[in-house]
């Protein structure tokens, strides 16, 4: 399976968190990582577009996000790069409100598989867009802050900023 198709392009983000590279095709935002965080792809081929009306709508809602002024986002999304389980894990993510967690535990067994939850959590690492597609939200059984592909302390920050510690 090929990464990215062609007309996937990429944009920098400064987050008060870190730099971050968004990526988006022309039919949804495919990418959104702080730079250097664990499973993300190489994207330096990626023609570089900041111009491009997906990335500035993202830039945008990124930046109100991180003001406090959006809890929710809107941007289209494109988010084939992954295997049916770990689409299916990243959709129940997007049902994580704001201001809430879940575990790896209710989301396997909200995509009907109840014995997977290291498999769920194999994939909520890998989600390719994150902030957006809330895998910061996702806690172990105990509620204890388990891992994050961004890092933990970015995981901290970004409950804080949605008042879930």
């Amino acid at each position: 399976m090929k990464l990215f198709t062609p007309d996937v392009v990429r944009s920098h983000f400064a987050s008060p968190l870190g730099p971050m590279t968004l990526s988006a095709s022309a039919t949804g935002l495919c990418g959104v990582w702080f730079d250097g965080q664990k499973h993300q792809p190489d994207l330096q081929h990626l023609r570089m577009e900041p111009s491009h009306a997906l990335l500035q709508k993202a830039h945008t809602q990124l930046a109100e996000y991180f003001a406090g002024q959006r809890r929710l986002f809107d941007v289209p999304l494109d988010m084939h790069t992954g295997t049916a389980f770990q689409q299916a894990v990243w959709k129940q993510l997007i049902h994580i409100a704001p201001g809430l967690t879940e575990t790896y535990g209710a989301i396997a067994r909200a995509v009907g598989r109840p014995m997977a939850s290291r498999a769920v959590g194999a994939a909520v690492g890998r989600n390719p867009v994150s902030i957006i597609v809330p895998c910061h939200r996702v806690v172990g059984s105990s509620g204890a802050l388990t891992g994050y592909a961004g890092g933990l302390d970015r995981k901290i920050a970004l409950l804080r900023l949605e008042s879930s510690l």
